[in-house]
């Protein structure tokens, strides 16, 4: 078993992460380059999803408004996720030009709680 960032939080080696996507994140990857949308993917699916703690790769977002959600850096983008352990879910929130994605960070909150209920999955799930 592996130890999680969260005290007292311990995961199996057995257990496989999903990814999912809100409306704002399909959106966002579409309007990107291919070449570019494909390497965030891919870098969703082949890294995030086979961890034990996907929190391993990502940067926890400082402030109280932004304890539950996490980035990961691809290149010049930047991924928003909501780490969600009771459902074994990476909910992706945001993705954006690292330029860009700082800006809106704070509408991300506001974001999260509009369309939490909004959500899919692309790829190899």
């Amino acid at each position: 078993m592996a130890s999680g960032l969260i005290p007292g939080k311990r995961w199996s080696a057995s257990l496989v992460w999903k990814i999912e996507f809100q409306a704002a994140a399909i959106k966002q990857l579409k309007k990107m380059e291919r070449n570019e949308s494909d390497r965030v993917k891919d870098f969703l699916h082949s890294r995030v999803k086979t961890l034990d703690n996907p929190r391993q790769l990502g940067i926890a977002l400082e402030g109280s408004q932004f304890k539950h959600l996490w980035r990961y850096r691809v290149g010049d983008y930047r991924i928003i996720c909501d780490i969600q352990d009771h459902r074994l879910v990476v909910l992706v929130i945001e993705i954006g030009h690292r330029r860009e994605i700082t800006a809106e960070t704070n509408e991300i909150t506001s974001s999260v709680l509009r369309s939490s209920s909004l959500c899919f999955r692309l790829g190899s799930d």
